[in-house]
């Protein structure tokens, strides 16, 4: 199945401190597959768009997704929005954010690709990690 995360008013495009320290520090927002954070976008952009492959199958009637973008336990599956500081030593990750598979309808993910839209998230940028 393929999933499509599409992130918009990202803070650092908000006026003020919070956007100022955010574009010096060099922070960027990206999505986690395994241990790492690819396809990182940097946080005054104007919008972002994450587009990967993940699997799926029947687990005693249940949906189940998977593969190295997928976190947590069967039943509480989710993927990471990572924000952190790109530096010479690479990523600095100190915040993100669940993207809880729960939270889409299972009638949504069964259906054939082309029709599904969850709609979009609230905002995350507030997220702990």
């Amino acid at each position: 199945m393929r999933i499509r995360i599409d992130g918009s008013d990202l803070p650092g495009q908000r006026p003020g401190a919070e956007a100022d320290a955010l574009r010096r520090g060099n922070v960027h927002v990206g999505v986690q597959r395994k241990a790492e954070v690819v396809d990182q976008v940097p946080a005054d952009a104007a919008n972002a768009t994450w587009s990967f492959e993940v699997s799926s199958r029947e687990v005693d009637g249940a949906l189940d997704v998977g593969g190295p973008w997928v976190h947590g336990r069967p039943g509480a599956r989710f993927l990471y929005l990572s924000w952190g500081a790109v530096t010479h030593d690479g990523f600095a990750m100190f915040r993100r954010a669940k993207l809880m598979f729960t939270d889409v309808p299972t009638e949504l993910l069964r259906r054939p690709r082309g029709q599904r839209d969850a709609g979009r998230p609230g905002r995350v940028d507030r997220c702990r990690r």
